[in-house]
């Protein structure tokens, strides 16, 4: 059995099952090109791949919600882990366009669990008091995918071909899924807790007929929905609208997503000493402001700086800077106050459905900006003052359903101490 291990150790060792969730997730797109003419996919059609990992994450989300609880939560995410890392070789493996797309369902279908149990595991583990710097630093892995997996499985793809990368993060995946089954301790707390005399065997049902349940799945809704209304039109919008060169894009990622990885670790400070509704009101703020700067009207500065590369590229890594911190507030301020919505023996189910809505939720965003935007012939994205006002919009429902979700947890407290944690 394996021996009890720090809380830091514990912490790393999630880190590092959500860097491969992650990083499966997000270099599929960025390779689409490659294997697209490896495959004789047509471009048009990258689009439905990325799509069916969502789609099959949101169903796979929904049905955790029956069963994730009943099992030891280690044993439950090494089985999800172990499943990732076949579907990822599989997509190396992939000999056309149905067969990655199969490829693309497998994976979503065992990476949304994953994430579910890896943030399981961090709210049963670490107590409510520090739970916000934990969850920063665990969504951390999100920077540093960015920032460093990406690029690495690009390079990868240049020097080999575009399977290298699959197998690579298979590899990985299987590294960590071993790390995860032989050094993370047993987690059976929740199992416990739901057989001790007296305990309340609630359903999820029942939890989400609550209305703080309900609350706090709208307030996961509406930061996803807001940040992925803007998120895929970013590189176009700074290509097209802004003049930016192609080849400067990869620092601006970089630069914001070192930035963001930063900002994680001190948002889930200032959770635990301020509250998440205070630091998801600074997060918004900064949030609408990029928007109002960077999206809906870039001409109040552009003109000043269209002239001079590097006075540019200063303004576009400013902006994306505080675009990745102002998401970094608001998202880190939500996941540690909707962990604290079920009681252990419900979390993973819990979060099982809260993943799917995240998933559906950034669906509904990045559709909803394919009808508000156009595109110019000559590559420019009309409508992208619309988009940011409903950006903005659905943006400010977060601080105020967050003040809301803590107020009647704050009452559940008070009247069952024994849940809030």
């Amino acid at each position: 059995m394996p021996r009890a291990i720090s809380e830091r150790a514990l912490l790393f060792l999630v880190g590092a099952v959500q860097f491969v969730n992650v990083l499966d997730f997000m270099m599929v797109m960025p390779l689409g090109p490659d294997f697209a003419v490896g495959l004789g996919i047509p471009a048009s059609q990258l689009g439905l791949i990325g799509g069916s990992y969502t789609a099959a994450a949101a169903a796979s989300g929904l049905a955790g919600a029956a069963f994730l609880d009943r099992f030891d939560r280690r044993s439950a995410l090494s089985v999800a882990m172990l499943g990732l890392v076949v579907a990822t070789a599989a997509g190396g493996l992939a000999t056309g366009f149905w067969t990655m797309v199969a490829a693309r369902v497998a994976a979503g279908f065992f990476g949304g669990p994953a994430t579910s149990l890896a943030l399981s595991i961090v709210a049963d583990a670490v107590p409510a008091e520090r739970r916000g710097r934990a969850l920063g630093a665990v969504m951390g892995a999100f920077s540093v995918a960015s920032v460093l997996g990406v690029p690495a499985g690009l390079e990868l793809a240049r020097l080999g071909s575009w399977r290298t990368p699959f197998f690579a993060v298979a590899a990985l995946g299987l590294l960590v899924a071993g790390g995860a089954l032989f050094l993370m301790p047993a987690m059976t707390g929740h199992l416990e807790r739901a057989r001790a005399p007296g305990a309340v065997r609630g359903s999820v049902g029942a939890l989400l007929r609550q209305p703080v349940a309900m609350l706090a799945l709208a307030s996961t809704a509406t930061s996803m929905m807001s940040g992925f209304a803007i998120i895929p039109n970013i590189a176009s919008h700074l290509r097209f609208d802004l003049g930016f060169p192609r080849d400067r894009l990869g620092l601006v990622y970089m630069v914001g997503g070192s930035i963001a990885f930063f900002t994680l670790r001190i948002a889930g400070r200032w959770v635990d000493r301020f509250g998440a509704p205070v630091v998801s009101v600074g997060g918004t703020a900064i949030f609408l402001s990029v928007l109002a700067l960077g999206f809906a009207w870039p001409q109040a500065w552009l003109p000043l700086v269209a002239g001079s590369p590097g006075l540019l590229l200063g303004a576009v890594i400013t902006l994306f800077v505080f675009f990745m911190m102002g998401n970094s507030l608001r998202n880190v301020a939500m996941n540690t106050l909707t962990s604290r919505v079920p009681g252990p023996a419900e979390r993973a189910r819990y979060m099982s459905v809260q993943s799917a809505v995240q998933h559906l939720a950034s669906a509904v965003g990045a559709g909803l900006s394919t009808r508000l935007l156009t595109v110019a012939p000559d590559q420019r994205l009309e409508g992208m003052l619309g988009l940011s006002l409903f950006s903005g919009a659905v943006a400010i429902a977060v601080p105020l359903l967050l003040a809301v979700v803590q107020a009647r947890l704050a009452r559940r407290a008070v009247a069952a101490p024994a849940l809030a944690a």
